[in-house]
């Protein structure tokens, strides 16, 4: 694993093992995710352009937070972005994308 990149593994919840289990092309499947509550899981896809241009907004969107936190670090004299860096930036951020 490259360094700094965290491995994360999903847990197998009940509507991924059904959907495993039964495989099946366009039928829904229900699955309960809570009490009284249903929850139909449909097979879905996406463009590979489309795909494309969200890893790309992805990319640049954390590019430019890091960048603006960095530049809240060195203000302040520090040299290592922390988590609040990140929290003041953010509002702004997400105003601006």
């Amino acid at each position: 694993m490259p360094s700094g990149h965290i491995g994360l593994t999903l847990p197998q919840n009940r509507c991924s093992l059904l959907r495993a289990e039964k495989n099946e092309g366009a039928d829904a499947v229900d699955c309960e995710v809570g009490v009284g509550t249903s929850k139909k899981i449909r097979p879905t896809s996406a463009n590979s352009n489309a795909l494309k241009l969200s890893c790309e907004l992805l990319r640049v969107f954390i590019s430019e937070a890091v960048q603006r936190a960095a530049a809240i670090a060195e203000a302040e004299g520090v040299s290592k972005i922390e988590a609040t860096h990140l929290e003041r930036i953010l509002p702004q951020l997400l105003m601006d994308f």
